[in-house]
């Protein structure tokens, strides 16, 4: 999965859900930078990397543990450490956060926010997602990107949103294509459909 939608070699890439024992193996794969938040921690410790590559359908994320991770190309400096957000404070189910990463490519700066909203439950995701824009009040041009788990959801300032719960909204800036999501067949490897959600892809001009 991660050879496949970093082969055109994009300047950024937000991933949610990934399993805690490929996070060493992201920058290796993608060539890219890697900057991760832990999420959920694996319930099979050391055991939980190869049981889950054995029977990835059955083994999930209540076992391996999870992740978000922005994969960003070595020309965007990482102008700042990290911040994370948690978006659901006090909430002992699972750990939802927001990732922001401020870059500088050629002296212009921006704030990359990687998401994963509060699932099955629409009140829990609208006030995680509220805390996330609380969280970019003042940060100037931004892109958003994440699993919102509501569908059609924007934030205010931002780029409208597409249909589904996968978005990428920017804020002081400029779409030049998309954002749009991938037929099924460009996600398709050796007759294998890589992930149940399809990529959502956007140019920024």
């Amino acid at each position: 999965m991660i050879r496949l939608v970093t082969h055109d070699a994009p300047d950024v890439v937000a991933l949610q859900e990934v399993p805690l024992w490929a996070l060493r193996r992201l920058e290796r794969w993608s060539g890219m930078t890697a900057v991760f938040a832990a999420t959920k921690l694996p319930m099979l410790g050391r055991l939980a990397g190869p049981l889950h590559r054995l029977d990835a359908r059955h083994i999930r994320s209540a076992l391996t543990g999870q992740a978000n991770a922005i994969l960003l190309r070595h020309a965007l400096v990482v102008d700042e450490s990290p911040e994370i957000v948690e978006l659901n404070p006090g909430d002992r189910r699972e750990k939802r956060v927001c990732q922001f990463v401020r870059v500088d490519r050629d002296g212009e700066q921006l704030v990359v926010a990687n998401l994963h909203a509060t699932a099955d439950d629409v009140k829990a995701a609208e006030a995680d997602l509220a805390r996330a824009c609380d969280a970019l009040i003042g940060a100037g041009p931004a892109v958003v990107c994440g699993d919102f788990n509501v569908p059609g959801r924007g934030l205010p300032g931002f780029s409208p949103p597409i249909p589904g719960i996968d978005q990428i909204l920017v804020r002081g800036l400029e779409l030049e294509r998309g954002p749009e999501r991938w037929p099924e067949e460009r996600r398709r490897s050796d007759g294998v459909l890589l992930s149940d959600h399809p990529p959502v892809e956007a140019v920024v001009e």
